[in-house]
């Protein structure tokens, strides 16, 4: 099969199109050790100079692991590659495509890279697919001589494809579980009369255990800052967890009379007690509700200690109580304080500390906070921060500010 027949129908490619659009997130970007090992593997297995990773869009194949080969994207015309993809989806029980000298074939013999002391020869690819079953990109080994592949070692390379699909499996599913806890995110605020809401949550892996959340209701607006135990998808399952039982209690007890945030605290760690103790993990939490009319905060600091009042002269008070994380402690104290005009409440977790300074100091936090009086400046000066960094733990904050008179 040569380029001119590397057709695939119009609704076909359409669907396969979006299946690439969903892996292209993580194939397109920058290499990644996991995918590099297999290359590795690769190479000294079947003792070829070059290998690959890739997938192929609309008009390019991008390389997600290459060695041997520039790095650069290639124009999709000029890849070996989509014939592979066209053929596996005409001969699906035969996916391998083996090419044992390039130049012999007119249409391969004048590609880039092709030919020559040290250009491609042989060509070994194997289709890798994605959402829906669709043909998303290439898993491929060369050499600079002609060869074939007996049986064991087309059987060895089925093996290393498995493993990279694998791998792209895990990568779409990772990618869909952090859209998915983005999306759980709530809008911003911008119905509070008097007040203003920004707020940003970045966590250190695709998925994280930290999390925020702001809604109104007849009493007021609540707001939530959630540190789980952890980082990755182990906290960021329980997180969900966290984050349903205090919605759901707050509402609950939204419309009981004199109910008091230490008393929704309770019930989350009594509904959350057996998931802590078998996963062996703790949350801290900061609790609160603003009364918009008189201006006064109720809340709860289970064990965050890293929430504080900006004044409105830039001088910070910290709100810390002493009490216990979830999962921890056994009783929570509901504390009442008033914002001046110009005033906010700063909720964080302690994933911005580190960012701040290698010992997380909570002086560098008030620091940092005095430089930015309202919640828009201080969520884009965090945002700026944490483009500059690797980050070594979730970062999450939310600041509301009583708009001065």
């Amino acid at each position: 099969m040569a380029i001119e027949n590397a057709f695939i129908s119009p609704a076909v490619e359409r669907e396969r199109l979006r299946a690439a659009e969903q892996v292209g997130g993580r194939i397109g970007t920058a290499p990644e050790d996991r995918f590099d090992q297999i290359i590795r593997v690769a190479k000294i297995m079947f003792e070829v100079p070059m290998s690959s990773i890739s997938v192929i869009d609309d008009r390019h194949q991008w390389f997600k692991s290459v060695a041997g080969l520039r790095e650069d994207p290639i124009p999709r015309e000029l890849t070996m590659c989509q014939v592979t993809i066209a053929r596996a989806y005409r001969e699906p029980a035969n996916p391998v495509y083996i090419v044992e000298d390039a130049t012999t074939i007119s249409d391969f013999a004048c590609l880039p890279g092709v030919g020559g002391d040290d250009g491609v020869r042989f060509y070994a690819g194997h289709p890798l697919y994605g959402p829906g079953g669709h043909y998303v990109g290439v898993f491929c080994i060369y050499d600079s001589r002609p060869r074939s592949l007996n049986s064991s070692e087309l059987k060895a390379f089925a093996e290393l494809a498995s493993w990279v699909q694998r791998e792209l499996e895990q990568s779409a599913e990772l990618d869909r579980a952090a859209q998915v806890q983005r999306e759980l995110l709530p809008k911003t605020l911008t119905d509070i009369p008097g007040y203003e809401v920004a707020a940003v949550c970045v966590p250190a892996f695709a998925v994280g255990g930290d999390f925020y959340d702001h809604y109104t209701t007849a009493r007021g607006a609540y707001f939530t800052v959630v540190d789980v135990m952890g980082k990755g998808i182990p906290a960021a399952i329980l997180t969900a967890s966290v984050r349903s039982a205090l919605r759901g209690t707050t509402r609950a007890l939204d419309s009981v009379p004199n109910s008091k945030l230490s008393g929704v605290i309770g019930m989350v760690s009594d509904q959350l007690a057996d998931d802590f103790e078998r996963t062996g993990s703790f949350a801290t939490a900061f609790h609160s509700r603003l009364e918009p009319t008189s201006h006064t905060v109720e809340y709860v600091d289970a064990g965050q200690g890293t929430s504080l009042i900006r004044h409105v002269d830039g001088s910070t008070t910290p709100l810390s109580t002493g009490d216990l994380p979830l999962g921890v402690g056994t009783t929570w104290t509901a504390r009442t304080i008033h914002l001046e005009p110009g005033a906010a409440l700063v909720l964080c977790s302690d994933g911005l500390l580190d960012i701040l300074a290698e010992d997380s100091d909570r002086g560098a936090l008030a620091d940092f906070l005095r430089r930015y009086e309202t919640p828009a400046d201080l969520a884009g000066a965090v945002q700026a921060r944490l483009r500059e960094t690797v980050l070594p733990d979730d970062v999450t904050l939310i600041a509301i500010r009583r708009v001065p008179q």
